[in-house]
Protein backbone atom coordinates (compact mmCIF):
# COMPACT_ATOMS: atom_id res chain seq x y z
CA UNK A 1 0.00 0.00 0.00
CA UNK A 2 1.38 3.42 -0.74
CA UNK A 3 1.61 6.15 2.15
CA UNK A 4 -1.93 7.74 0.71
CA UNK A 5 -4.00 4.64 0.78
CA UNK A 6 -2.35 4.05 4.60
CA UNK A 7 -3.03 7.64 5.60
CA UNK A 8 -6.42 8.23 4.20
CA UNK A 9 -8.33 5.87 5.75
CA UNK A 10 -7.10 7.14 9.45
CA UNK A 11 -7.68 11.08 8.32
CA UNK A 12 -11.08 10.19 7.07
CA UNK A 13 -11.69 8.55 10.90
CA UNK A 14 -9.94 11.34 12.58
CA UNK A 15 -11.88 14.32 10.78
CA UNK A 16 -15.24 11.84 11.46
CA UNK A 17 -14.19 11.32 15.26
CA UNK A 18 -13.00 15.28 15.90
CA UNK A 19 -15.59 17.10 14.00
CA UNK A 20 -18.48 14.70 13.29
CA UNK A 21 -17.82 15.40 9.17
CA UNK A 22 -17.45 13.39 6.01
CA UNK A 23 -15.20 14.46 3.77
CA UNK A 24 -14.92 12.87 -0.35
CA UNK A 25 -11.31 13.29 -1.05
CA UNK A 26 -8.23 13.39 0.80
CA UNK A 27 -5.59 15.93 -0.78
CA UNK A 28 -1.90 15.21 -0.55
CA UNK A 29 1.12 16.97 -2.32
CA UNK A 30 5.09 16.46 -1.53
CA UNK A 31 6.53 18.33 1.60
CA UNK A 32 8.53 21.21 0.31
CA UNK A 33 12.00 21.11 0.81
CA UNK A 34 12.81 23.44 3.46
CA UNK A 35 10.25 21.92 5.77
CA UNK A 36 10.56 18.56 7.88
CA UNK A 37 8.01 15.81 6.59
CA UNK A 38 7.46 12.70 4.44
CA UNK A 39 4.07 13.65 2.50
CA UNK A 40 1.71 16.62 2.79
CA UNK A 41 -1.87 17.12 3.15
CA UNK A 42 -3.39 19.85 2.38
CA UNK A 43 -5.88 21.35 5.02
CA UNK A 44 -7.35 24.21 2.99
CA UNK A 45 -10.59 22.00 1.06
CA UNK A 46 -11.62 21.32 4.75
CA UNK A 47 -12.46 24.64 5.62
CA UNK A 48 -15.51 24.57 3.46
CA UNK A 49 -17.51 22.00 5.84
CA UNK A 50 -15.15 22.72 8.81
CA UNK A 51 -15.61 26.04 11.27
CA UNK A 52 -11.73 26.49 12.35
CA UNK A 53 -8.78 28.26 11.37
CA UNK A 54 -6.31 25.91 9.25
CA UNK A 55 -3.14 25.52 11.96
CA UNK A 56 -5.90 24.79 14.66
CA UNK A 57 -7.13 21.93 12.31
CA UNK A 58 -3.95 20.76 11.16
CA UNK A 59 -2.83 20.22 14.74
CA UNK A 60 -5.94 18.29 15.95
CA UNK A 61 -5.92 15.81 12.69
CA UNK A 62 -1.77 15.62 13.92
CA UNK A 63 -2.28 14.26 17.11
CA UNK A 64 -4.96 12.12 16.51
CA UNK A 65 -2.74 10.54 13.65
CA UNK A 66 0.59 10.39 16.22
CA UNK A 67 -1.44 8.97 18.53
CA UNK A 68 -3.76 6.26 16.56
CA UNK A 69 -1.11 5.14 13.49
CA UNK A 70 1.75 3.62 14.26
CA UNK A 71 3.59 4.41 10.35
CA UNK A 72 3.56 8.15 11.79
CA UNK A 73 6.08 9.60 14.10
CA UNK A 74 5.44 13.50 14.66
CA UNK A 75 3.95 16.51 12.50
CA UNK A 76 4.09 19.88 11.72
CA UNK A 77 1.68 22.56 10.32
CA UNK A 78 2.85 25.54 8.30
CA UNK A 79 -0.58 27.95 7.48
CA UNK A 80 -2.52 25.32 5.54
CA UNK A 81 -0.54 22.21 5.00
CA UNK A 82 0.03 19.25 7.85
CA UNK A 83 3.67 18.21 7.11
CA UNK A 84 3.56 14.46 8.35
CA UNK A 85 6.91 12.74 9.27
CA UNK A 86 6.57 8.29 8.47
CA UNK A 87 8.68 5.95 10.62
CA UNK A 88 11.71 4.62 10.07
CA UNK A 89 9.82 1.62 10.55
CA UNK A 90 7.37 1.81 7.89
CA UNK A 91 10.36 2.63 5.72
CA UNK A 92 12.38 -0.43 6.37
CA UNK A 93 9.10 -2.41 6.41
CA UNK A 94 8.28 -1.27 3.33
CA UNK A 95 12.06 -2.19 2.17
CA UNK A 96 12.22 -5.45 3.63
CA UNK A 97 9.10 -6.15 1.85
CA UNK A 98 10.61 -5.37 -1.51
CA UNK A 99 14.36 -5.98 -1.48
CA UNK A 100 14.11 -9.35 -2.89
CA UNK A 101 11.34 -9.01 -5.57
CA UNK A 102 12.85 -9.38 -8.66
CA UNK A 103 9.89 -8.01 -10.41
CA UNK A 104 9.36 -4.92 -8.43
CA UNK A 105 7.02 -2.45 -10.02
CA UNK A 106 5.63 -4.76 -12.28
CA UNK A 107 2.21 -6.06 -12.96
CA UNK A 108 1.43 -9.44 -14.70
CA UNK A 109 -0.83 -9.08 -17.26
CA UNK A 110 -4.06 -10.62 -16.81
CA UNK A 111 -5.02 -13.45 -19.69
CA UNK A 112 -8.65 -12.07 -19.86
CA UNK A 113 -7.97 -8.56 -20.21
CA UNK A 114 -7.74 -7.07 -23.89
CA UNK A 115 -4.88 -6.43 -25.08
CA UNK A 116 -2.66 -3.36 -27.04
CA UNK A 117 -1.22 -3.45 -30.09
CA UNK A 118 1.72 -0.60 -30.67
CA UNK A 119 2.63 0.55 -34.40
CA UNK A 120 5.68 2.23 -34.87
CA UNK A 121 8.58 2.55 -37.31
CA UNK A 122 6.38 2.01 -40.57
CA UNK A 123 9.10 2.97 -42.87
CA UNK A 124 8.93 3.54 -47.29
CA UNK A 125 11.24 1.18 -48.60
CA UNK A 126 13.00 3.17 -50.81
CA UNK A 127 15.59 4.61 -48.54
CA UNK A 128 17.19 3.42 -44.90
CA UNK A 129 15.77 4.66 -41.66
CA UNK A 130 17.36 8.30 -40.62
CA UNK A 131 16.91 10.21 -37.42
CA UNK A 132 13.39 10.68 -37.63
CA UNK A 133 12.60 6.95 -37.83
CA UNK A 134 14.90 6.79 -34.26
CA UNK A 135 13.23 8.56 -32.41
CA UNK A 136 9.69 6.92 -33.68
CA UNK A 137 11.26 3.52 -33.28
CA UNK A 138 12.55 4.14 -29.23
CA UNK A 139 9.43 5.80 -28.65
CA UNK A 140 7.16 2.83 -29.61
CA UNK A 141 9.38 0.20 -28.47
CA UNK A 142 9.53 1.72 -24.90
CA UNK A 143 5.98 2.57 -24.77
CA UNK A 144 5.02 -1.16 -25.89
CA UNK A 145 7.52 -1.91 -23.23
CA UNK A 146 6.16 0.16 -20.87
CA UNK A 147 2.29 -0.47 -21.24
CA UNK A 148 3.15 -4.59 -20.63
CA UNK A 149 4.94 -3.38 -17.51
CA UNK A 150 1.85 -2.12 -16.06
CA UNK A 151 0.00 -5.02 -16.73
CA UNK A 152 -1.84 -5.45 -20.15
CA UNK A 153 -0.75 -7.42 -23.42
CA UNK A 154 1.00 -5.86 -26.15
CA UNK A 155 1.27 -6.51 -29.85
CA UNK A 156 4.49 -4.84 -31.59
CA UNK A 157 3.28 -4.09 -35.21
CA UNK A 158 4.22 -2.08 -37.63
CA UNK A 159 2.97 -1.19 -41.61
CA UNK A 160 5.62 -1.17 -44.30
CA UNK A 161 4.54 1.66 -46.68
CA UNK A 162 6.00 -0.72 -49.97
CA UNK A 163 4.15 0.40 -53.22
CA UNK A 164 3.71 4.26 -54.92
CA UNK A 165 5.28 6.25 -56.37
CA UNK A 166 8.08 7.29 -54.41
CA UNK A 167 9.32 3.04 -54.55
CA UNK A 168 8.82 3.54 -58.41
CA UNK A 169 11.46 5.84 -58.79
CA UNK A 170 14.22 4.23 -57.17
CA UNK A 171 13.30 1.18 -59.10
CA UNK A 172 13.54 3.46 -62.40
CA UNK A 173 16.70 5.07 -61.32
CA UNK A 174 18.30 1.49 -60.60
CA UNK A 175 17.40 0.39 -63.92
CA UNK A 176 18.50 3.43 -65.64
CA UNK A 177 21.58 4.10 -63.69
CA UNK A 178 22.54 0.50 -61.72
CA UNK A 179 24.23 -1.44 -64.26
CA UNK A 180 23.12 -4.37 -62.21
CA UNK A 181 24.47 -3.74 -59.38
CA UNK A 182 23.43 -5.45 -55.86
CA UNK A 183 24.13 -5.13 -51.78
CA UNK A 184 26.72 -8.13 -52.39
CA UNK A 185 28.56 -6.22 -55.56
CA UNK A 186 28.48 -3.30 -53.86
CA UNK A 187 29.22 -4.51 -50.52
CA UNK A 188 26.05 -1.58 -49.18
CA UNK A 189 23.02 -2.77 -46.95
CA UNK A 190 20.09 -3.03 -48.95
CA UNK A 191 18.31 -0.07 -47.78
CA UNK A 192 21.47 2.04 -48.38
CA UNK A 193 21.69 0.98 -52.11
CA UNK A 194 18.05 1.20 -53.19
CA UNK A 195 18.09 4.99 -51.41
CA UNK A 196 20.82 5.90 -53.36
CA UNK A 197 18.97 5.47 -56.17
CA UNK A 198 15.94 7.41 -54.99
CA UNK A 199 18.77 10.36 -54.49
CA UNK A 200 20.14 9.67 -58.13
CA UNK A 201 16.22 9.94 -59.09
CA UNK A 202 15.72 13.39 -58.21
CA UNK A 203 19.16 14.58 -59.36
CA UNK A 204 17.85 13.41 -63.25
CA UNK A 205 14.54 14.83 -62.22
CA UNK A 206 15.80 18.31 -61.80
CA UNK A 207 18.46 17.85 -64.52
CA UNK A 208 15.14 17.69 -67.19
CA UNK A 209 13.09 20.41 -65.11
CA UNK A 210 15.97 22.74 -65.41
CA UNK A 211 16.74 21.54 -69.31
CA UNK A 212 12.86 21.98 -70.00
CA UNK A 213 12.58 25.23 -68.20
CA UNK A 214 15.45 26.66 -70.16
CA UNK A 215 13.78 25.53 -73.41
CA UNK A 216 10.99 27.43 -72.25
CA UNK A 217 8.41 25.36 -70.32
CA UNK A 218 7.40 26.83 -67.21
CA UNK A 219 8.61 25.20 -63.53
CA UNK A 220 5.14 23.50 -63.47
CA UNK A 221 4.86 21.95 -66.96
CA UNK A 222 8.69 20.61 -66.58
CA UNK A 223 8.14 18.77 -63.21
CA UNK A 224 5.10 17.13 -65.24
CA UNK A 225 6.87 16.60 -68.65
CA UNK A 226 10.06 15.27 -67.64
CA UNK A 227 10.37 12.39 -69.61
CA UNK A 228 12.09 10.43 -65.89
CA UNK A 229 8.76 11.38 -63.76
CA UNK A 230 6.40 10.09 -67.02
CA UNK A 231 8.43 6.62 -66.88
CA UNK A 232 8.04 6.60 -63.28
CA UNK A 233 4.20 7.04 -63.52
CA UNK A 234 4.30 4.40 -66.07
CA UNK A 235 6.16 1.90 -64.26
CA UNK A 236 3.07 2.78 -61.24
CA UNK A 237 0.42 1.62 -63.74
CA UNK A 238 1.90 -1.48 -64.46
CA UNK A 239 2.68 -2.23 -61.48
CA UNK A 240 -0.76 -1.64 -60.13
CA UNK A 241 -2.12 -3.47 -63.61
CA UNK A 242 0.16 -6.43 -62.07
CA UNK A 243 2.86 -6.67 -64.84
CA UNK A 244 5.39 -9.57 -64.32
CA UNK A 245 8.49 -7.99 -64.82
CA UNK A 246 7.95 -4.83 -62.77
CA UNK A 247 6.71 -6.74 -59.30
CA UNK A 248 9.48 -9.20 -59.68
CA UNK A 249 12.04 -5.76 -59.72
CA UNK A 250 10.00 -4.15 -57.00
CA UNK A 251 9.77 -7.52 -54.61
CA UNK A 252 13.67 -7.75 -55.63
CA UNK A 253 14.87 -4.44 -54.46
CA UNK A 254 12.51 -4.69 -51.46
CA UNK A 255 14.07 -7.48 -49.80
CA UNK A 256 17.40 -5.57 -50.26
CA UNK A 257 15.43 -3.22 -47.62
CA UNK A 258 13.95 -5.77 -45.62
CA UNK A 259 17.10 -7.35 -45.11
CA UNK A 260 19.20 -3.75 -44.19
CA UNK A 261 16.27 -2.77 -41.99
CA UNK A 262 16.60 -5.74 -40.16
CA UNK A 263 20.20 -5.59 -39.99
CA UNK A 264 18.94 -1.30 -38.29
CA UNK A 265 16.08 -2.85 -36.23
CA UNK A 266 18.33 -5.18 -34.48
CA UNK A 267 21.51 -2.46 -33.77
CA UNK A 268 18.94 -0.48 -32.59
CA UNK A 269 17.46 -3.19 -30.03
CA UNK A 270 13.97 -3.30 -31.32
CA UNK A 271 11.61 -5.75 -32.62
CA UNK A 272 7.94 -6.07 -33.92
CA UNK A 273 5.63 -9.31 -33.21
CA UNK A 274 3.58 -8.58 -36.82
CA UNK A 275 4.14 -7.02 -40.16
CA UNK A 276 1.45 -5.51 -42.57
CA UNK A 277 2.45 -4.42 -46.06
CA UNK A 278 0.67 -1.52 -47.76
CA UNK A 279 0.71 -3.36 -50.58
CA UNK A 280 -1.74 -5.86 -49.26
CA UNK A 281 -3.47 -3.43 -47.22
CA UNK A 282 -4.04 -0.44 -49.36
CA UNK A 283 -7.28 -2.15 -50.91
CA UNK A 284 -8.61 -2.56 -47.53
CA UNK A 285 -11.56 -0.62 -46.32
CA UNK A 286 -13.54 0.01 -49.58
CA UNK A 287 -16.06 -2.50 -48.60
CA UNK A 288 -16.60 -1.00 -45.27
CA UNK A 289 -17.54 2.40 -47.03
CA UNK A 290 -19.95 0.74 -48.65
CA UNK A 291 -21.49 -0.47 -45.57
CA UNK A 292 -21.12 2.96 -44.13
CA UNK A 293 -22.77 4.57 -47.28
CA UNK A 294 -25.87 2.16 -46.40
CA UNK A 295 -25.95 3.07 -43.03
CA UNK A 296 -25.82 6.56 -43.87
CA UNK A 297 -21.88 7.81 -42.24
CA UNK A 298 -20.58 8.21 -45.83
CA UNK A 299 -22.07 10.43 -48.41
CA UNK A 300 -21.88 9.88 -52.38
CA UNK A 301 -21.12 13.32 -54.30
CA UNK A 302 -22.35 13.65 -57.58
CA UNK A 303 -18.60 12.58 -59.05
CA UNK A 304 -19.07 9.65 -57.61
CA UNK A 305 -16.51 9.97 -54.61
CA UNK A 306 -17.17 9.26 -51.24
CA UNK A 307 -17.04 11.58 -48.41
CA UNK A 308 -17.90 12.02 -44.97
CA UNK A 309 -19.19 15.35 -43.18
CA UNK A 310 -17.75 15.66 -39.76
CA UNK A 311 -18.11 19.48 -39.51
CA UNK A 312 -20.04 19.10 -36.42
CA UNK A 313 -17.42 17.44 -34.56
CA UNK A 314 -15.68 20.71 -35.38
CA UNK A 315 -13.76 18.92 -38.31
CA UNK A 316 -14.58 19.48 -41.95
CA UNK A 317 -15.74 16.91 -45.19
CA UNK A 318 -13.10 13.85 -45.47
CA UNK A 319 -12.71 11.84 -48.94
CA UNK A 320 -12.55 8.60 -48.48
CA UNK A 321 -13.19 7.35 -52.06
CA UNK A 322 -12.03 8.65 -54.93
CA UNK A 323 -14.43 9.58 -58.02
CA UNK A 324 -12.80 6.52 -60.02
CA UNK A 325 -13.19 4.25 -56.60
CA UNK A 326 -9.88 4.41 -56.05
CA UNK A 327 -8.93 4.35 -52.18
CA UNK A 328 -7.66 7.26 -50.30
CA UNK A 329 -5.04 6.32 -47.17
CA UNK A 330 -7.73 7.40 -45.20
CA UNK A 331 -9.53 4.29 -46.66
CA UNK A 332 -6.67 2.02 -46.39
CA UNK A 333 -6.23 2.86 -42.21
CA UNK A 334 -9.71 2.41 -41.71
CA UNK A 335 -9.34 -1.27 -43.12
CA UNK A 336 -6.30 -2.25 -41.65
CA UNK A 337 -7.08 -1.27 -38.19
CA UNK A 338 -10.28 -3.35 -38.57
CA UNK A 339 -8.10 -6.23 -40.18
CA UNK A 340 -6.17 -5.97 -37.12
CA UNK A 341 -9.08 -6.96 -35.15
CA UNK A 342 -9.49 -9.62 -36.94
CA UNK A 343 -6.19 -10.88 -36.87
CA UNK A 344 -6.16 -10.99 -33.25
CA UNK A 345 -9.29 -11.19 -31.69
CA UNK A 346 -7.92 -9.72 -28.28
CA UNK A 347 -6.58 -6.96 -29.20
CA UNK A 348 -9.24 -3.82 -27.42
CA UNK A 349 -6.88 -0.35 -28.66
CA UNK A 350 -4.22 0.58 -30.37
CA UNK A 351 -1.67 2.96 -30.03
CA UNK A 352 0.05 4.81 -33.05
CA UNK A 353 3.28 6.15 -32.88
CA UNK A 354 3.21 8.73 -35.78
CA UNK A 355 4.83 12.26 -36.26
CA UNK A 356 2.81 15.20 -35.07
CA UNK A 357 2.01 16.32 -38.84
CA UNK A 358 -0.24 13.40 -38.60
CA UNK A 359 -2.14 14.68 -36.04
CA UNK A 360 -5.54 16.02 -38.42
CA UNK A 361 -5.52 12.45 -40.09
CA UNK A 362 -6.10 10.27 -36.59
CA UNK A 363 -8.25 13.04 -35.19
CA UNK A 364 -10.84 11.73 -38.46
CA UNK A 365 -9.67 8.25 -38.72
CA UNK A 366 -10.86 7.77 -35.01
CA UNK A 367 -13.49 9.46 -35.31
CA UNK A 368 -14.85 7.66 -38.48
CA UNK A 369 -14.02 4.21 -36.43
CA UNK A 370 -16.13 5.53 -33.49
CA UNK A 371 -18.96 6.34 -36.20
CA UNK A 372 -18.78 2.99 -38.03
CA UNK A 373 -19.23 1.09 -34.20
CA UNK A 374 -16.78 -0.56 -33.30
CA UNK A 375 -16.34 -0.56 -29.30
CA UNK A 376 -12.25 -0.52 -29.80
CA UNK A 377 -12.23 2.91 -31.39
CA UNK A 378 -12.56 4.26 -27.81
CA UNK A 379 -9.15 2.99 -27.29
CA UNK A 380 -7.06 4.56 -30.25
CA UNK A 381 -4.09 6.85 -29.12
CA UNK A 382 -2.16 8.91 -31.22
CA UNK A 383 1.28 8.97 -30.20
CA UNK A 384 2.14 12.24 -31.23
CA UNK A 385 5.42 13.02 -31.29
CA UNK A 386 7.87 16.55 -32.33
CA UNK A 387 10.61 16.12 -35.03
CA UNK A 388 14.32 15.75 -34.19
CA UNK A 389 16.07 18.80 -35.49
CA UNK A 390 20.03 18.98 -36.07
CA UNK A 391 22.75 21.92 -35.46
CA UNK A 392 22.76 22.23 -39.50
CA UNK A 393 18.93 22.41 -39.72
CA UNK A 394 16.13 20.38 -41.39
CA UNK A 395 16.75 16.81 -42.72
CA UNK A 396 16.05 16.37 -46.87
CA UNK A 397 15.75 12.47 -48.13
CA UNK A 398 15.14 13.45 -51.69
CA UNK A 399 18.54 15.70 -51.52
CA UNK A 400 20.36 13.28 -49.73
CA UNK A 401 20.89 15.17 -46.61
CA UNK A 402 19.19 12.81 -43.68
CA UNK A 403 21.24 11.66 -40.95
CA UNK A 404 21.36 7.67 -41.42
CA UNK A 405 20.70 5.77 -38.60
CA UNK A 406 23.05 3.08 -38.83
CA UNK A 407 26.02 6.12 -39.02
CA UNK A 408 24.39 7.66 -36.21
CA UNK A 409 24.38 5.07 -33.79
CA UNK A 410 27.95 4.47 -35.51
CA UNK A 411 28.77 8.12 -34.60
CA UNK A 412 27.39 7.57 -31.14
CA UNK A 413 29.88 4.36 -30.61
CA UNK A 414 32.57 6.41 -31.78
CA UNK A 415 31.96 9.46 -29.61
CA UNK A 416 31.25 7.55 -26.69
CA UNK A 417 35.15 5.61 -27.30
CA UNK A 418 36.51 9.02 -27.48
CA UNK A 419 35.11 10.24 -24.48
CA UNK A 420 35.88 6.95 -22.38
CA UNK A 421 39.54 7.24 -23.54
CA UNK A 422 40.19 10.62 -22.55
CA UNK A 423 38.46 9.38 -19.06
CA UNK A 424 41.33 6.71 -19.12
CA UNK A 425 39.90 4.08 -16.58
CA UNK A 426 39.74 1.21 -19.26
CA UNK A 427 43.39 -0.24 -19.18
CA UNK A 428 42.46 -3.62 -17.92
CA UNK A 429 39.97 -3.86 -20.63
CA UNK A 430 40.45 -6.69 -23.51
CA UNK A 431 39.52 -5.04 -27.11
CA UNK A 432 36.39 -7.18 -27.28
CA UNK A 433 35.07 -5.52 -23.89
CA UNK A 434 35.94 -1.74 -24.77
CA UNK A 435 34.21 -2.71 -28.16
CA UNK A 436 30.95 -3.70 -26.36
CA UNK A 437 30.88 -0.85 -23.82
CA UNK A 438 31.45 1.47 -26.13
CA UNK A 439 28.21 0.19 -28.00
CA UNK A 440 26.04 0.19 -24.82
CA UNK A 441 27.32 3.67 -23.37
CA UNK A 442 26.81 5.45 -27.25
CA UNK A 443 23.38 3.82 -27.74
CA UNK A 444 22.54 4.46 -24.20
CA UNK A 445 23.17 8.02 -24.59
CA UNK A 446 20.91 8.30 -27.69
CA UNK A 447 18.13 6.42 -26.54
CA UNK A 448 18.17 8.19 -23.07
CA UNK A 449 18.51 11.90 -24.84
CA UNK A 450 16.24 10.84 -27.09
CA UNK A 451 13.70 9.51 -24.78
CA UNK A 452 13.86 11.77 -21.72
CA UNK A 453 12.14 14.67 -23.52
CA UNK A 454 8.11 14.63 -23.58
CA UNK A 455 7.18 12.79 -27.04
CA UNK A 456 5.28 16.03 -28.24
CA UNK A 457 8.70 18.42 -28.05
CA UNK A 458 10.30 19.13 -30.41
CA UNK A 459 14.19 18.01 -30.14
CA UNK A 460 17.28 19.27 -31.43
CA UNK A 461 19.91 16.45 -31.42
CA UNK A 462 23.44 16.93 -30.40
CA UNK A 463 25.37 14.05 -30.31
CA UNK A 464 28.25 14.93 -27.90
CA UNK A 465 26.20 16.51 -25.23
CA UNK A 466 24.55 12.99 -25.45
CA UNK A 467 27.22 11.29 -24.27
CA UNK A 468 28.30 13.70 -21.34
CA UNK A 469 29.18 11.58 -18.21
CA UNK A 470 27.50 14.39 -16.15
CA UNK A 471 24.53 15.75 -15.92
CA UNK A 472 20.72 14.38 -17.26
CA UNK A 473 22.47 11.62 -19.51
CA UNK A 474 22.04 8.03 -20.65
CA UNK A 475 26.12 7.60 -19.55
CA UNK A 476 26.07 9.45 -15.77
CA UNK A 477 22.90 6.90 -15.20
CA UNK A 478 25.01 4.26 -16.36
CA UNK A 479 27.98 4.81 -14.60
CA UNK A 480 26.19 4.82 -10.96
CA UNK A 481 24.73 1.53 -12.00
CA UNK A 482 28.25 0.55 -12.95
CA UNK A 483 29.56 1.81 -9.55
CA UNK A 484 27.12 0.13 -7.71
CA UNK A 485 28.13 -3.25 -9.13
CA UNK A 486 31.64 -1.92 -8.04
CA UNK A 487 30.15 -1.97 -4.78
CA UNK A 488 28.40 -5.29 -4.82
CA UNK A 489 31.83 -7.21 -6.23
CA UNK A 490 33.40 -6.04 -2.94
CA UNK A 491 30.88 -6.72 -0.16
CA UNK A 492 33.00 -9.99 0.91
CA UNK A 493 30.18 -10.87 3.01
CA UNK A 494 26.90 -11.91 3.49
CA UNK A 495 24.59 -9.13 3.42
CA UNK A 496 21.35 -11.68 2.17
CA UNK A 497 19.61 -10.74 5.87
CA UNK A 498 18.66 -7.89 7.79
CA UNK A 499 19.73 -7.75 11.51
CA UNK A 500 16.53 -6.00 13.20
CA UNK A 501 15.44 -2.51 12.49
CA UNK A 502 17.80 0.50 12.52
CA UNK A 503 17.96 4.20 12.62
CA UNK A 504 17.76 5.51 8.96
CA UNK A 505 19.57 8.57 8.23
CA UNK A 506 17.87 11.02 6.21
CA UNK A 507 19.57 10.43 2.84
CA UNK A 508 18.46 6.98 3.25
CA UNK A 509 14.51 7.75 3.90
CA UNK A 510 15.14 10.16 0.53
CA UNK A 511 16.35 7.02 -1.02
CA UNK A 512 13.68 4.91 0.11
CA UNK A 513 11.00 7.57 -0.39
CA UNK A 514 12.10 7.46 -4.65
CA UNK A 515 11.96 3.85 -4.93
CA UNK A 516 8.27 3.78 -3.25
CA UNK A 517 7.60 6.20 -6.33
CA UNK A 518 8.71 3.37 -8.92
CA UNK A 519 5.42 1.44 -9.40
CA UNK A 520 3.45 4.27 -9.73
CA UNK A 521 5.74 6.08 -12.17
CA UNK A 522 5.51 3.04 -14.46
CA UNK A 523 1.63 2.88 -14.51
CA UNK A 524 2.14 7.03 -15.26
CA UNK A 525 4.59 6.57 -18.28
CA UNK A 526 1.87 3.89 -19.29
CA UNK A 527 -1.04 6.11 -18.99
CA UNK A 528 0.24 9.01 -20.51
CA UNK A 529 2.36 6.83 -23.29
CA UNK A 530 5.28 8.83 -21.94
CA UNK A 531 8.66 7.20 -21.61
CA UNK A 532 10.02 10.75 -20.25
CA UNK A 533 8.42 10.25 -17.21
CA UNK A 534 10.31 7.03 -16.45
CA UNK A 535 13.53 8.31 -18.17
CA UNK A 536 13.28 11.39 -15.70
CA UNK A 537 12.30 9.32 -12.40
CA UNK A 538 15.25 7.44 -13.30
CA UNK A 539 17.75 10.15 -12.93
CA UNK A 540 16.48 11.83 -9.92
CA UNK A 541 16.47 8.08 -8.35
CA UNK A 542 20.55 8.19 -9.06
CA UNK A 543 20.88 12.07 -8.12
CA UNK A 544 19.35 10.40 -4.55
CA UNK A 545 21.93 7.44 -4.55
CA UNK A 546 24.38 9.67 -5.20
CA UNK A 547 23.71 12.17 -2.95
CA UNK A 548 23.39 8.98 -0.32
CA UNK A 549 26.80 7.97 -1.49
CA UNK A 550 28.32 11.29 -0.60
CA UNK A 551 26.65 11.56 2.99
CA UNK A 552 27.45 8.11 4.32
CA UNK A 553 29.73 5.41 4.10
CA UNK A 554 28.74 1.82 3.13
CA UNK A 555 31.81 -0.53 2.86
CA UNK A 556 33.92 1.46 5.09
CA UNK A 557 30.40 1.80 7.73
CA UNK A 558 31.66 0.13 10.80
CA UNK A 559 28.05 -1.17 12.24
CA UNK A 560 27.53 -4.21 10.53
CA UNK A 561 23.42 -3.64 10.30
CA UNK A 562 24.22 -0.83 8.63
CA UNK A 563 26.60 -1.85 6.23
CA UNK A 564 23.93 -4.68 5.32
CA UNK A 565 21.09 -2.46 4.98
CA UNK A 566 23.20 -0.03 2.99
CA UNK A 567 24.89 -2.65 0.33
CA UNK A 568 20.94 -4.01 0.03
CA UNK A 569 20.11 -0.60 -0.56
CA UNK A 570 22.51 0.17 -3.03
CA UNK A 571 21.62 -3.18 -5.11
CA UNK A 572 17.94 -2.77 -5.17
CA UNK A 573 18.56 0.85 -6.71
CA UNK A 574 20.91 -0.62 -9.64
CA UNK A 575 17.89 -3.52 -10.24
CA UNK A 576 15.50 -0.47 -10.36
CA UNK A 577 18.20 1.59 -12.98
CA UNK A 578 18.64 -2.17 -14.73
CA UNK A 579 14.92 -2.53 -15.19
CA UNK A 580 13.69 0.79 -15.79
CA UNK A 581 16.27 1.18 -18.36
CA UNK A 582 15.25 -1.69 -19.81
CA UNK A 583 12.02 -0.73 -20.23
CA UNK A 584 13.50 2.00 -21.80
CA UNK A 585 15.51 -0.32 -24.23
CA UNK A 586 19.05 0.70 -22.88
CA UNK A 587 21.71 -1.61 -21.51
CA UNK A 588 23.44 -1.11 -18.31
CA UNK A 589 27.40 -1.99 -18.49
CA UNK A 590 28.55 -4.32 -15.03
CA UNK A 591 31.71 -1.90 -15.04
CA UNK A 592 32.91 1.48 -16.85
Amino acid sequence: MTLPEILTPSIEKAIQTLFDVTIDKVEFQTTRKEFEGDITMVIFPLLKVIKSNPVELGNKIGNYLVENLDEVSRFNVVSGFLNIVISDAYYLNFFNGIKDESKYGFVTPNPDDKAIMVEYSSPNTNKPLHLGHVRNNLLGYAVAEIIKASGKKVYKTQIINDRGIHICKSMLAWQKFGNGETPESTGLKGDKLVGNYYVAFDKAYKEQIAQLMSDGKTEEEAKKQAPIIIEAQEMLQKWEAGDAAVKELWAKMNQWVYDGFAITYKNLGVDFDKYYYESNTYLLGKDVVNIGLEKGIFERDPDGSVWIDLSDEGLDRKIVLRSDGTAVYMTQDIGTAIQRVKDMADVGGMVYTVGNEQDYHFKVLFLILKKLGFDWASSLYHLSYGMVDLPSGKMKSREGTVVDADDLMQEMTSTAQKISEDLGKLDSYSDEEKTNLYNTIGLGALKYYILKVDPKKRILFNPEESVDFAGNTGPFIQYTYARIQSIIRKANFDFSNNSGMLSLHEKEKELLKQIELFPEVIQNAAHNHSPALLANFTYDLVREYNSFYQAVPILGEEEMSKKVFRVQLSKKVANIIAASFGLLGINVPERM
